[in-house]
């Protein structure tokens, strides 16, 4: 166990149960394999826990270990249905920003966009679950995904483009450019 950690796995649990949750829930969109990757994320953690060394927060290593246990997951059930096209083609991306429409985020969009997340690539998924849903920085990110920050952004750009293709029908605020 690290010397800069002082508590105990069992309290690791305690305290961040609920975040690993939280963060198995956004990247698999179903409760019961939110549940089975937060088993498995603490089990994971656990076998590493007296190889850890407190290089980073101990929050930053459970979103890596969560975030790897999801993608494993994703990958080994191979979703049929992802958003891949970008549509970049098409320029008329809708901008959200500052639109009636997004500060009365109602239940229906929120929804919506909750499966429109859960279309998107595992890469991708988890760029904008750690990001946007989560609130980390870029760097944080970038840590817990185990890539550039560089990539972070690329995979986090496109994801936002998907997404925004996904809802342009719900929310119809004018293209600003």
């Amino acid at each position: 166990m690290s010397n800069q950690t002082t508590d105990t796995f069992e309290e690791i649990v305690e305290k961040y149960g609920d975040f690993v949750y939280n963060v198995a829930q956004r990247m698999m969109g179903d409760p019961h394999d939110a549940e089975d990757v937060t088993q498995e994320a603490f089990i994971d953690a656990y076998r590493a826990w007296e190889r850890f060394r407190g290089e980073s927060q101990v929050s930053t290593w459970l979103y890596r270990i969560t975030v790897n246990r999801s993608l494993m997951r994703l990958r080994k059930e191979k979703r049929a249905r992802q958003l891949t096209v970008t549509g970049y083609e098409d320029r008329n991306v809708v901008n959200w920003a500052d639109s009636p429409e997004r500060q009365a985020l109602g239940s229906e969009l929120r929804e919506k966009l909750e499966e429109g997340i859960k279309l998107l690539p595992p890469q991708l998924r988890a760029a904008v679950v750690l990001r946007d849903v989560q609130g980390l920085s870029n760097t944080e990110a970038a840590g817990a995904l185990d890539t550039s920050v560089a990539s972070l952004k690329a995979r986090l750009h496109r994801g936002r483009v998907l997404l925004r293709k996904y809802l342009e029908g719900y929310v119809k605020a004018p293209a600003q450019g």
